[in-house]
Parts: structure tokens; C-alpha cells; sequence
């Protein structure tokens, strides 16, 4: 699996102009599933994704997690995290899990946070979404599972 993970102060998903879920503050977790994933790496990007600590302490210094902060957590699903730009123009996706297993592990990892006690929205599986967001430091990761 593959995260894009941004702390951010505020993040919504609009789908058609409407509006199907926002979070703030908190982080936004880009997801994709690559091919041969399964449940350990559906539990081990849950559990580190959670449990980064990217968030300031009293001190400013970046010590907690999006648990001891309180924060959301807004998953949205991007198999173009796994796009292979290396030769040509156009990406190769050959990388990127099956349309029909790639939700399955992004509901999972979804259920695997929630069961960390943090509250998740989601974007729509599969729909073409507009993702706003308001970074905060900025702060951005990325998160190869292994």
C-alpha cells in the first residue's frame, strides 16, 4: 500500500459539487492498494498511519499522534499513487491493485483506523472527487507498506 499522508487544518471532499465528507483538523490520507496486498498491509499502514506523530506538542515540537490530538481523518482513494512516470508521458498503473480488490483493502484500512478509537470520512470509491484542503506547515509524508 501507498499513503500520501498531510496533516492538515481542514479537508473536505466535494463529488459533483456537493459536498460528501470533511474533517478538520486532523490528516488527509491519500490511499492506494498495490498489487499482492493483503491484510497485513491493509493492519501495518493502519496502525503507522495512525500513529505517526506529526502533530506539535506544547512544546512545538512534533511529538503526538492524530489520537492524542483528537484529530479526523479524511481516506481518499488514489490508485494514481502507484503511476509509473519513469518511461513516456502517460503513467503506467500496471502497479495499482484491481479496481474489485482495491476497495476491499480501502474499506478495510478504514475499519483498521476506526478501531483505533479515531473518527474517518471517506471519499467515494471510484468517483471522480474535488479534494480541498488547508495543509498545516506544511506537513506531508509518504508511506511505501512492506
Amino acid at each position: 500500500m501507498r499513503a500520501v499522508v498531510q496533516r492538515v487544518q481542514r479537508a473536505r471532499v466535494l463529488v459533483n459539487g456537493d459536498e460528501v465528507s470533511t474533517v478538520g483538523p486532523g490528516m488527509l490520507v491519500l490511499l492506494a492498494a498495490g498489487k499482492g496486498d493483503g491484510t497485513d498491509q491493509v493492519r501495518w499502514m493502519a496502525e503507522k498511519v495512525a500513529g505517526l506523530r506529526i502533530f506539535s506538542d506544547e512544546a512545538g515540537k512534533m511529538n503526538l499522534s492524530l489520537t492524542q490530538v483528537r484529530g479526523e481523518m479524511l481516506v481518499v482513494s488514489q490508485f494514481t499513487l502507484y503511476g509509473d512516470c519513469r518511461k513516456g508521458k502517460r503513467p503506467s498503473y500496471a502497479a495499482a491493485a484491481p479496481p474489485e480488490q482495491a476497495v476491499e483493502l480501502y474499506e478495510d484500512f478504514i475499519e483498521a483506523v476506526r478501531k483505533q478509537g479515531i473518527s474517518v470520512q471517506q471519499g467515494i470509491f471510484g468517483a471522480m472527487m474535488q479534494v480541498e484542503l488547508l495543509n498545516d506547515g506544511p506537513v506531508t509524508l509518504i508511506v511505501d507498506s512492506p
